[in-house]
């Protein structure tokens, strides 16, 4: 089992953690990845907006180049895989378009597309490629009476054309990993809706008041954290936590601190493998992780 690893702008910049927590997993599982050493930003959707065709032809390099090994791709973001994954399916279907944009391509990198990878989280690759039994002997480290708040986002369920490897109303691939990991997923409001990340700049009052409700819905099912795929749900969800805490008092009338830990999948996952957090990158976390850990261990 082997895939072309694209860990995307936040895997190794703003959350190093991911990448780390990534490469511990990957090796332990004996998955074996080759990462792209020739690889650019999806645009995470902001492009797409300004110039689509500049979009297409970002995304097809990192497709192509991944074509050339014959691999398909790792992602270890959603927002990655809602983007790279959706352009791909497009120029996959869409023959005159592939060929519009091979031609920038190859007059820019002399690279060319021929539609054969496919894109994948790896949330997918644990569930369906690796498979869920396969992964249950790897589990050292049963994370037994730890309660863990799926949070989807947005992107790695929409649009489905995109994805296709869960349900966007109803998704259970997280929960499914969480039970195996030993815990209990918790059932809350906001699982699958937007964090407000990409609404920081724009409206940060609004974007702020999304993270209360969500890390609020989740403390108030009895989470002790959240898990999500997403590298850009988990700075929005971490970093401004604090600030979100505020709103949430303010609504619910209460004085208590939210102070929830968000993991990344490969850092839950680690743990449940018997990883230490220190090689998982967990001091990373703005939101202090040593409750979670000290309940675990």
């Amino acid at each position: 089992m082997k895939y072309a690893y694209y860990p995307g702008c936040a895997g190794k910049g703003a959350t190093p953690e991911l990448h780390q927590s990534t490469m511990k997993v990957v090796n332990g599982l004996g998955i074996e990845v080759h990462e792209l050493d020739a690889f650019n930003c999806c645009g995470a959707g902001v492009i797409s907006e300004a110039d689509p065709d500049l979009a297409y032809t970002l995304n097809a390099r990192t497709l192509a180049t991944a074509e050339a090994l014959h691999l398909d791709i790792m992602t270890v973001c959603g927002t990655c895989q809602g983007v790279l994954g959706g352009i791909n399916k497009k120029l996959q279907k869409d023959k005159s378009l592939r060929k519009r944009i091979n031609l920038g391509l190859q007059k820019s990198t002399g690279l060319t597309y021929n539609g054969t990878v496919k894109v994948k989280h790896i949330q997918w690759i644990l569930v369906k490629d690796f498979g869920l039994e396969a992964l249950k002997p790897f589990i050292s480290n049963p994370l037994t009476d730890v309660s863990i708040a799926p949070f989807y986002g947005c992107y790695i369920l929409r649009p489905e054309s995109a994805t296709g490897f869960d349900d966007w109303e109803n998704p259970q691939s997280l929960e499914k990993l969480i039970k195996t990991m030993g815990a209990y997923p918790v059932e809350y409001d906001g699982r699958t809706k937007c964090c407000g990340f990409p609404v920081f700049l724009e409206k940060e009052k609004i974007a702020t008041e999304l993270v209360a409700n969500r890390v609020g819905s989740a403390k108030k099912a009895g989470a002790d954290a959240m898990v999500t795929p997403c590298p850009l749900c988990h700075m929005g969800l971490d970093i401004y936590q604090k600030d979100a805490e505020k709103i949430h008092q303010k609504k619910e009338g209460l004085s208590h601190t939210l102070d929830m830990p968000v993991l990344h999948l490969p850092q839950l996952l680690g743990l449940a493998m018997g990883y230490s957090p220190e090689s998982l990158g967990m001091k990373h976390h703005l939101m202090p992780t040593a409750p979670l850990i000290q309940k675990i261990h």
